[in-house]
């Protein structure tokens, strides 16, 4: 089950100018591909939350740099790129009284959309979402994208 699940980097900042700036510029030096990711502001610190090709490197540049960084087992749930779809995985899950926390989407070329989940039971999530047929990225396929 734990192959279904993808690392996701997050880390508290002070929310003031330059600090994503630092943050990209030591991916950059590290060769780490950033894939998605999202910033939720709570005053004057914020919340980065990312999907990044190399998780394992990305906790540590970002650790050796003084931030307050953390990985977190995620989903990233495969869908079409066509109205309707983020309602069916929200109607799978909340049909297994599965809670999503917080998500983040992102589109590719290949006409794919990715939702990238944090839910209350990632296995019962994995079991159910399995169940209806959805395909959930590993993370070869972060790599690969």
């Amino acid at each position: 089950m734990e192959e279904k699940m993808i690392k996701q980097i997050s880390l508290f900042a002070e929310n003031k100018p330059g600090r994503l700036a630092n943050i990209a510029e030591k991916f950059k030096e590290s060769g780490i591909n950033i894939r998605a990711f999202t910033i939720a502001e709570a005053g004057d610190f914020g919340i980065i939350r990312m999907v990044v090709d190399n998780p394992d490197t990305a906790h540590k540049v970002l650790h050796d740099a003084g931030f307050t960084v953390s990985e977190t087992n995620v989903l990233g749930v495969e869908m079409e790129d066509v109205p309707g779809q983020l309602a069916m995985i929200a109607d799978v899950l909340s049909e297994k009284d599965i809670n999503i926390d917080y998500a983040y989407a992102f589109v590719t070329k290949t006409e794919k959309a990715f939702l990238i989940v944090r839910v209350n039971d990632i296995k019962g999530a994995i079991k159910a979402l399995d169940g209806a047929n959805v395909r959930l990225l590993d993370m070869s396929d972060v790599h690969d994208i």
